[in-house]
């Protein structure tokens, strides 16, 4: 097998770090310090990575070398030292508030969801990775000095997806937890009752009256590229990879959503007092006797040359799984074996991951499509001979850009390298020069729109063309309609192939056009019947009370999507506003930089998009916060209010009340809540939590004259506490997410 740099090993690294002095080694290790804790955010928490596994275990190798040269240059904090989290930093004081921030689906509209956070029972450790045989068998060779011969080994798929923890109590699940930090939790468990292969309750018989099961929640291949196709057709940007989208949906805010988008579980660990197994195969077996989903692709080996065999085979026929796998785990099958050897700061003794390279495949480039998307960017596809990888079979390749093309220095007829599945979505790697023949034909951009001949443009620092022509260019008025009509902006019931029909039979030039539409107009359309006629123009109704930073996402500025469109209706209040407002009042608005401004400016300084917004308008749709959208005061501003209880209005009523007011409402008690309001008989948990992270609790009369600014000072001199909250905010800083805190 091909040996590559290592976990242990670390050949390259250690030549240099012989080299070093005591200060240049300090200095090294906290710069690599830094870029892993970064790269543990960006993968964990934003599920966003911007490096590959293999160059990210590279930082992490070169740290292990230093520490060890230097051991006095360890720190408690090092990234060596703790498993990667996925909670946001808090502090340790705060141990069971979640921030989801963001879910990993920016484009879906669901905001942020706090969860409740749990400690877990035993700690969720990480493993220690490879991606060389002969630390395999380095492995091998540290398990036998400690516990002697007679023993076996379980060897399984690494599944590349999201770690999870389910309890079962008198067989039903009870909770189910995210790694977290290894020893604190987000509680996902509404969202995973969604999870079609998760069992409510066991079947047959024998199982423990509690225990825990630990697995990896992953997404298929085929609901992968479902999921992309959806994004990319409403031109949200796709998932990196399966693991991305499975993390995120696990954390999406509605747990039907989370039903819907596929993803599948495979567990490979069981905890609990008193187990019964003497084997981990044997507490598997156990397992998938009770419904429980449990891989059928783990082997029992008894040699490294069994283990050794068991990568090979799985190294090639990944590739044909319909799921994303990154590599092989080693465990040592017996369970009093693995009590012996325990357990590192952050690794078991008793089990090594082996991981795989990329996956990659050479096929050859037919030709290079030129496509106009709805905001004008062209971009280059690929069309490639058809080849097997990663559980797919690959057609088509993005190449992102003319300065991709030139970095490959690609050329139509080359043999490239493709990459895809579990490591990334489709993309060209790299061309093998030598199977040039001659025969290749450089590829030359467009200068011209491939649609509408329109000469293209490029902003400086934008890496992509455009096609100017926003209201004449065919594809991109078709784009426009489908975005305006899409559930995240107007929910029309109506999808690609019907505003197709409606351009091409000159039905609809415009979103404004759609609202001009008759039944009669409608009927003329292949297979449309009165009954989906009625449909479509009830939902042109219906559309007509979508809120105003719905539509203007609707209109298809480019940049501005769901989250910019909100923070533009919020800031401006209307149209009109928004439409005045020159450069540097836009970027006053939060999270509004130069480019987005830039392109605000641009749409409404285009006398068509002016017209569009009149026409719009006179069809009834709303270009102005409702009352209720924004709020009537600013007492409660930098506020969060968690309800209990019931009170002399609805509950519904109630955090309206704490909304307009300029307050949040949140489900949970954090670090971040300002108070707990209770009513009658309020959660014994919540007041119990409150009292434990020292949230003042405060009932419905206190709250109500919190809503009256002339109630000033109380009754005894002291602020009241909207005035005590606006002082903390002095002190200690806003928070746009969820108020003034004292543990930011």
């Amino acid at each position: 097998m091909t040996r590559t740099p290592g976990l242990f090993e670390q050949d390259m690294p250690q030549q240099s770090i012989s080299d070093m002095t005591r200060e240049q080694a300090s200095a090294r290790a906290a710069e690599l310090r830094e870029m892993i804790s970064e790269n543990n955010r960006l993968y964990y928490v934003e599920n966003a990575p911007a490096i590959s596994d293999y160059d990210y275990d590279m930082l992490m190798n070169e740290l292990i070398a230093i520490e060890k040269r230097f051991p006095e240059l360890v720190t408690p904090d090092s990234p060596t030292m703790k498993v990667g989290s996925d909670l946001k930093q808090k502090p340790a004081n705060e141990p069971f508030t979640a921030y989801a921030g963001k879910d990993g689906i920016p484009a879906d509209g669901t905001g942020n969801k706090e969860f409740e956070q749990y400690p877990h029972k035993y700690p969720m450790l990480s493993l220690g990775n490879t991606y060389d045989i002969s630390e395999v068998e380095a492995f091998a060779e540290r398990v036998s000095r400690t516990i002697g011969d007679g023993f076996s080994y379980s060897c399984e798929l690494k599944f590349d997806g999201t770690a999870i923890c389910l309890t079962y109590r008198n067989g039903e699940l009870f909770r189910a937890l995210t790694r977290g930090d290894g020893t604190i939790g987000d509680d996902v468990t509404e969202n995973v009752r969604h999870i079609s292969n998760i069992p409510q309750k066991l079947h047959g018989n024998g199982y423990p009256d509690e225990f825990e099961i630990r697995g990896e929640i992953y997404m298929p291949y085929k609901a992968f590229d479902r999921l992309n196709a959806e994004r990319e057709r409403d031109e949200d940007p796709p998932f990196a990879n399966p693991r991305n989208a499975a993390s995120g949906s696990l954390k999406l805010l509605d747990p039907k959503t989370v039903g819907h988008r596929g993803l599948e579980c495979t567990l490979y660990h069981i905890l609990g007092e008193n187990l019964p197994f003497k084997t981990h195969n044997e507490a598997l077996s156990a397992a998938a006797s009770w419904g429980l989903p449990v891989s059928d692709k783990r082997r029992i080996c008894r040699s490294i040359s069994e283990i050794e065999s068991y990568i090979e085979y799985w190294d090639k026929e990944r590739k044909f799984l319909p799921f994303a796998t990154d590599g092989i785990v080693i465990k040592v099958n017996e369970l009093e074996y693995q009590r012996i050897l325990g357990f590192t700061s952050k690794f078991p003794r008793w089990a090594v991951a082996y991981k795989f390279k990329a996956e990659h495949a050479l096929t050859k480039l037919l030709s290079i499509d030129y496509q106009v998307g709805r905001t004008g960017a062209v971009t280059p596809v690929a069309n490639l001979e058809p080849v097997q990888l990663a559980g797919t079979v690959v057609k088509r390749a993005s190449l992102h850009n003319s300065d991709q093309m030139e970095m490959l220095d690609i050329r139509v007829g080359d043999h490239v390298y493709v990459e895809k599945g579990g490591e990334i979505i489709p993309k060209i790697t790299g061309v093998e020069l030598s199977l040039r023949d001659g025969s290749e034909t450089l590829p030359v951009f467009p200068d011209r729109c491939p649609d509408c001949g329109t000469p293209l443009v490029r902003d400086e620092g934008e890496a992509k063309f455009f096609c100017p022509n926003t209201s004449g260019c065919p594809t991109q008025i078709k784009g426009k309609l489908v975005h305006f009509t899409s559930r995240k902006a107007m929910n029309i019931l109506a999808g690609d192939a019907t505003m197709e029909q409606l351009y091409n039979l000159g039905l609809a030039k415009s979103p404004a056009d759609l609202y001009d539409l008759t039944k009669e107009d409608l009927l003329r359309l292949e297979a449309w019947k009165d009954r989906s006629a009625a449909r479509f123009l009830n939902s042109l109704e219906a559309s007509k009370k979508v809120t105003f930073d719905h539509v203007l996402y609707a209109l298809g500025i480019r940049y501005v999507g769901e989250s910019t469109a909100k923070e533009l209706a919020r800031h401006f209040g209307d149209i009109d506003a928004l439409m005045a407002a020159d450069r540097d009042t836009l970027l006053q608005v939060e999270d509004i930089g130069e480019v987005i401004a830039d392109s605000v400016l641009a749409f409404f300084s285009d006398p068509h998009n002016v017209e569009e917004v009149a026409r719009l308008r006179k069809a009834g749709l709303q270009f102005a916060m409702r009352q209720e959208e924004g709020p009537s005061s600013e007492v409660l501003k930098g506020m969060t209010i968690v309800i209990s209880g019931t009170f002399s209005i609805s509950r519904d009523e109630m955090k309206k009340l704490i909304t307009s007011n300029g307050g949040k409402n949140s489900g949970s008690l954090s670090g971040k809540t300002s108070y707990l309001l209770a009513g009658a008989k309020p959660g014994p948990e919540k007041m119990q939590k409150a009292e434990a992270l020292g949230i003042k609790v405060i009932g419905e009369d206190e709250f109500m004259k919190m809503l009256d600014p002339a109630a000033g000072r109380q009754e005894d001199g002291t602020d009241s506490p909207a005035e005590e909250n606006a002082v903390q905010g002095s002190l200690f800083g806003d928070d746009t997410e969820g108020g003034p805190t004292l543990f930011e």
